[in-house]
């Protein structure tokens, strides 16, 4: 960056950042870049909750087009996850670089800058701030509805609007597994949801299919997703997490709905993953070439019986696996024509996107189902989350 020397920490920038009002953060970027860089114009796109567009953080309403979030140099950016350069012919370029926040891709920043700040250390001091910002945008949406709001192309259900609230974001990256997720439709989920925590030795996953359509479908996924976290945060096992998530949507409904979960356990430094298959949540592993449906002893959904027992399972993942897990939603599925869009279809597509890092590999096995069903208006919720393992390097003598 030309007035500021390629030694100055990015902290400063960071400091400024934290520094301004929740709702002028992107203004307070822009001028930053401006004294550092000399940047003419800059732009912080965001991708909306289906992922297929990115909208920009402006006032509202918002009159132009979006951009697409997978086509295009800002698309390119945004699903490659890398920087790209659009040149310009007046001695200026666009550099469109990826926002994402320990693995949650946010958007994409797009700056316009002179020509010689695209050497590839000026893009790296750029790619550093788009970083920065995105940590501050994620701080800044505790207490404005502005970054929320340029993710909508249009308006949730009241059902969306608490599940998406639920979430503990779309992706999650660490040295030992990255994690991709997405849900459909994207503006009218009800019941599916995803969960994870992780700390020093452990990542806890969960997916929940909550029975029901629209705000009763959310609200008990509501009960079963915070009843999960309160008894993981009690630091109970895993089968009694989902024993007593079970007791307190039984409390609630007596029996009357339920809600299908997967629970899995992983202990990063082996591999080692405990699970409790409780209802229609299924998973898939990808070893190599192999496609395959990892079987596991199906149990009682949550909530379903008083005073249900939950026993834990064991497998073992190996650096290189992909495990996808899918909801009802997605592996019953049915076309126009009832036909379902089913385990064959389903393997073909994750071998398919096997080389796609798991954000993407995520997103092709819903364009698959919106495909075979035949519209993007899905009738039935759909939750698939793809988790990459790499494990955790030998410690070094």
């Amino acid at each position: 960056m030309n007035a500021v020397s390629a030694s100055e920490p990015v902290r400063s920038a960071e400091s400024a950042l934290r520094a301004a009002p929740p709702h002028a953060v992107v203004d307070t970027a822009r001028n930053l870049l401006a004294e550092r860089a000399g940047a003419r114009d800059v732009t912080l796109w965001l991708a909306d909750y289906a992922l297929r567009v990115l909208q920009p953080v402006t006032r509202l309403p918002y009159t132009g087009e979006p951009l697409s979030a997978h086509d295009g140099p800002a698309g390119q950016a945004f699903s490659g996850q890398t920087p790209v350069v659009e040149p310009g012919e007046d001695g200026t370029a666009i550099v469109h670089l990826p926002v994402t926040v320990r693995g949650d891709r946010l958007g994409v920043l797009s700056v316009r800058v002179s020509a010689d700040e695209t050497v590839p250390a000026g893009v790296l001091r750029l790619a550093d701030f788009a970083t920065a910002l995105g940590h501050e945008v994620v701080t800044a949406e505790r207490d404005t509805d502005l970054y929320l709001l340029a993710r909508r192309s249009r308006r949730l259900t009241l059902a969306a609007e608490m599940q998406w609230q639920l979430l503990p974001g779309r992706g999650c990256a660490r040295q030992e597994f990255v994690i991709g997720a997405h849900l459909e439709p994207a503006y009218a989920v009800g019941g599916d949801n995803f969960d994870w925590s992780t700390d020093g030795d452990h990542l806890t996953l969960t997916v929940t299919d909550g029975m029901g359509r629209g705000i009763d479908a959310s609200l008990l996924t509501n009960l079963t997703v915070s009843a999960l976290r309160n008894a993981r945060r009690a630091g109970l096992a895993l089968a009694d997490q989902a024993r007593l998530a079970d007791q307190a949507v039984y409390a609630q409904y007596g029996g009357k709905v339920y809600a299908s979960t997967l629970l899995l356990r992983f202990d990063l430094a082996t591999g080692t993953v405990q699970a409790v298959d409780a209802g229609s949540p299924h998973l898939y592993r990808l070893r190599g070439e192999t496609v395959e449906r990892v079987a596991l002893d199906a149990q009682l959904p949550l909530g379903m019986f008083e005073e249900t027992a939950y026993e834990e399972q064991i497998f073992t993942v190996r650096p290189g696996d992909r495990l996808v897990v899918v909801s009802t939603g997605v592996h019953e599925a049915r076309s126009p024509e009832g036909g379902v869009f089913g385990e064959q279809a389903l393997r073909q597509t994750l071998g398919t996107a096997r080389s796609q890092d798991p954000n993407e590999a995520a997103r092709a096995v819903v364009a698959g189902l919106v495909e075979h069903f035949g519209s993007s208006d899905l009738t039935a919720d759909a939750a698939v989350i793809c988790l990459d393992w790499h494990g955790r390097p030998p410690a070094q003598d």
